[in-house]
């Protein structure tokens, strides 16, 4: 019988020691990935700001000799523009408003009632927000041409919402869930409706919810360039988004500043409405993380 001789090798200790060598050889290539992130994401905006007020605006980024808001002046004195603005803050508002108040309906009927079916019903809500708005754009227009809504404020504004509604009810359900049942209970003690105690008690409870649909609503409204192209036909009912494709080849050529300067302005309602509605997006956050670890 053989014997076998000689010691086991002996197993290699890995010691924090060893792990955080490791990381720190690994940090600088991570710094390097996350800087190289953040300069492809700022330089577009970048480019945007400075063409806007350079005389000379390319395709190039590249520092103005001189600011120049003339291209600012052109857009803002421009009948035209106004009215692109204007009715897209119509279109838009409109819509977000529309989008609160039937989302809040049905959010606040999923959460607290129970019905045969009711699962399905919301996923089947859901499964409508996954069919691109391109494919149903043709049937779509049918409905509105049939409603005689085209080339309407009421048009656009319905159909914006209905775009926005499926994934705003979702988010309105989650956030009453939130919302202890028991407080409702004790104000229809004392006398409230269940109408009354939904939006007096259910729903600011629920405004983190209220903020985050209002932000997403607004922002997708307001950035939508297909509805508009096929529901819009008059040019004073045409929205911004619209108008800035208008603006890439204004008069047969590209005029880079007064475009870039369209596009700054195009950013403003949008970065406003964010920052007004930020600590409500803050609360919807630590809720969201809150429900989810619980």
């Amino acid at each position: 019988m053989a014997v076998r001789t000689g010691a086991a090798p002996a197993a290699v200790a890995v010691t924090p020691t060893h792990h955080r060598h490791h990381r720190s050889r690994a940090l600088p290539l991570v710094y390097l990935f996350l800087a190289g992130l953040a300069i492809f994401c700022v330089v577009p905006f970048l480019w945007i700001l400075l063409a806007s007020v350079d005389p000379h605006a390319g395709v190039h980024l590249q520092i103005p000799a001189s600011v120049d808001l003339s291209s600012y002046v052109r857009f803002l004195t421009d009948p035209m523009f106004s009215r692109y603005i204007l009715n897209s803050m119509i279109m838009a508002g409109g819509s977000t408003v529309l989008v609160i108040l039937t989302s809040a309906l049905a959010g606040y009927a999923l959460s607290r009632f129970t019905f045969r079916g009711r699962r399905v019903l919301m996923f089947g809500i859901l499964m409508t927000r996954i069919v691109p708005v391109s494919a149903t754009i043709a049937p779509l227009y049918l409905i509105v041409q049939y409603l005689k809504l085209v080339d309407t404020y009421q048009g656009m504004i319905v159909v914006l919402a209905a775009q926005q509604l499926p994934l705003a009810i979702w988010l309105m359900k989650g956030f009453f869930d939130t919302v202890p049942g028991e407080l409702e209970e004790a104000a229809w003690v004392d006398g409230a409706s269940r109408l009354v105690s939904a939006f007096r008690i259910v729903l600011p409870l629920a405004a983190p919810g209220v903020g985050a649909v209002a932000l997403f609503a607004f922002i997708e409204s307001w950035g939508d360039f297909l509805t508009p192209l096929i529901l819009i036909t008059s040019s004073d009912k045409t929205p911004i988004s619209i108008g800035l494709f208008q603006a890439f080849s204004y008069r047969n050529q590209v005029d880079w500043g007064l475009l870039t300067a369209i596009s700054v302005v195009y950013m403003v309602p949008t970065i406003i409405l964010y920052l007004l509605v930020r600590r409500y997006l803050i609360k919807a956050t630590v809720v969201g993380a809150l429900q989810g670890a619980g």
